[in-house]
């Protein structure tokens, strides 16, 4: 009998040892994921709550210290605002003690026209120089040195005197950009007395004063956008910087009406369909008679396809090779231009259609044909597995199957037949073709100038600022593959300040800006809408969809 109890006690043991190894990780497990979300619950809470624009890291890209214990971190969080960086631990404390930059200067009597430097102290650039002493800032490995948040000067510890403190910050080299927070706090004060006289506000009265106003598109290239948003906002104020995401470029728009007229810069940070977005919120301004207002537009240019920013020499593509600070200065730099744009009515046909007409408007281009069959096809395929796109070289891969498929299916055949074309009026004999293309500007297809084709013909010259469009056939996807590579011309139809197209029978593919529809009988009229002030940068365009000429 004692026998049986004494291996009844070691299975019971045996029974309680193994229920414990079982359910303590699984315990301890539960314990850390109910404090790691708590943690979480509370960071998001701080976040929520700040005047700092914090973003959460696992990993800094460059050894970085916590302001406020010091200690080497790994996992915390910065504001891309002012640039602080703290460790998970001392979030709370670092939010609580440190101010991030103020947008509108409050509480200041009068009308303020300067404002000291804001200090941040450690993770000052890589190969910064101190303003005092000229050596170079932030080589020791701790937290040390001072930067300020708007003028970027850093300042070594040990140069850090009570002047500097106090002094008068200059907005650094790009003041002439930067809208200073007292200068919003004295326009704002104005409107509320009614005041609309505002010249003698600094620096409004400066000569060379041309506020920048960033409009980025978040969900153009890659998780570009996003980092471009925080790089401005730390040279800029914040106010200056926009996400298109979250705000309609009309109602971003609304600041020019706060700044001197002609005098405001918009980079636009996106592909062309951003681009023309952004114009047409423009548009919209000259309707509410804000013409006086109208800034002049720059591009930064975020995904594929983009020949507006290629012809006006911004490049083909932005992938994070050149500063921002660089950016700047070419936006600082670029002259200013106009720009075409058109109306693209279209009309379907038969004696019973009660349908509006379609109207677009067009920046770059329009075409029918197999330029527009790509587009369609690549479209289709976008909208159901949109994460296969994301990369430059996938996009370029699929158009070229898209291309070389058509070469065999030939949906497009016999166009000219299909077909009236009419330019200014004049009817047009069209030979054999699959495709035509009407041209506002110098670029198509992603870096290739259809227009001039291989260049050993005569031919006018065809500008994007003189109310002419350029008219051109296509043989079919082969021949718009030979022409991108320079080994065919392509059959110039002519010049004309109207268009009119009308497609007497069938179903064929059209686009306009990229943007493609299947389209039944109807008539295409195309005619002059407006001009847009855009700004030229003067670096070499590229034919190379990869070069980017954003660096001089």
């Amino acid at each position: 009998g004692s026998g049986d109890a004494s291996r009844a006690v070691a299975d019971w043991r045996l029974a309680v040892w193994t229920l414990c190894s079982v359910l303590l990780p699984v315990l301890i497990t539960a314990w850390c994921s109910f404090q790691r979300s708590r943690r979480q619950l509370l960071i998001r809470d701080i976040f929520r709550k700040s005047k700092h624009d914090w973003q959460y890291t696992d990993l800094f890209g460059q050894p970085s210290y916590c302001c406020v214990c010091a200690q080497h971190i790994l996992r915390g969080a910065f504001c891309s605002c002012c640039g602080l960086r703290v460790s998970e631990g001392c979030l709370k404390k670092a939010d609580r003690r440190f101010l991030c930059k103020e947008i509108m200067m409050r509480g200041t009597a009068g009308a303020p026209s300067s404002m000291p430097h804001h200090w941040i102290r450690g993770n000052v650039p890589l190969c910064s120089c101190c303003m005092v002493c000229k050596q170079q800032c932030g080589t020791q490995p701790k937290l040390c040195d001072y930067r300020c948040v708007w003028c970027q000067y850093t300042v070594h510890d040990e140069c850090m005197v009570d002047s500097l403190r106090t002094e008068d910050c200059t907005f650094g080299e790009f003041k002439d950009l930067i809208i200073p927070p007292y200068y919003l706090s004295t326009i704002n004060q104005m409107r509320k007395e009614k005041r609309t006289s505002y010249e003698k506000v600094v620096p409004y009265c400066r000569n060379h004063w041309m506020p920048v106003m960033v409009l980025a598109n978040t969900r153009s290239g890659n998780n570009m956008g996003e980092i471009l948003l925080g790089e401005f906002k730390m040279l800029l104020n914040p106010v200056q910087v926009f996400d298109l995401s979250k705000i309609a470029p009309a109602k971003a728009l609304q600041l020019c009406t706060w700044l001197p007229c002609n005098a405001v810069r918009v980079l636009v940070c996106g592909g062309d369909g951003t681009v023309g977005w952004v114009l047409d919120a423009i548009d919209e301004m000259k309707i509410k008679g804000q013409e006086r207002y109208i800034p002049q537009v720059a591009i930064l240019p975020l995904g594929t396809g983009n020949d507006l920013s290629n012809t006006l020499g911004w490049g083909a593509g932005y992938a994070g090779e050149v500063p921002v600070e660089q950016i700047l200065r070419n936006v600082m730099e670029a002259d200013g231009i106009k720009l075409d744009r058109w109306k693209v009515q279209v009309t379907n046909k038969g004696y019973y259609n009660l349908r509006k007409p379609k109207v677009f408007t067009m920046n770059n281009y329009f075409s029918i044909g197999p330029d527009a069959l790509m587009a369609l096809n690549f479209h289709a395929h976008r909208e159901k597995t949109p994460s296969l796109f994301s990369s430059r070289i996938i996009n370029k891969a699929v158009y070229f199957f898209y291309g070389t498929k058509d070469c065999l299916v030939q949906e497009c055949k016999d166009l000219n037949k299909k077909v009236e074309l009419e330019l200014d009026g004049e009817r047009i004999e069209l030979p054999n073709l699959e495709g035509i293309i009407v041209l506002n500007i110098g670029y198509w297809g992603g870096g290739c100038r259809l227009w001039e084709g291989m260049g050993d013909e005569p031919y006018p010259l065809a500008r994007h600022d003189d109310g002419l469009l350029e008219v051109v056939g296509v043989h079919g996807s082969f021949h718009c593959a030979q022409i991108q590579v320079k080994l065919a011309n392509p059959v110039r139809l002519g010049q004309a300040h109207t268009v009119r197209l009308i497609l007497k029978s069938s179903k064929m593919p059209m686009q306009v800006d990229g943007e493609p529809w299947a389209q039944g009988p109807c008539t295409v009229t195309i005619t002059h809408k407006t001009r847009a002030l855009m700004l030229y940068h003067s670096g070499e365009q590229t034919d190379d969809d990869d070069a980017s000429s954003l660096s001089e």
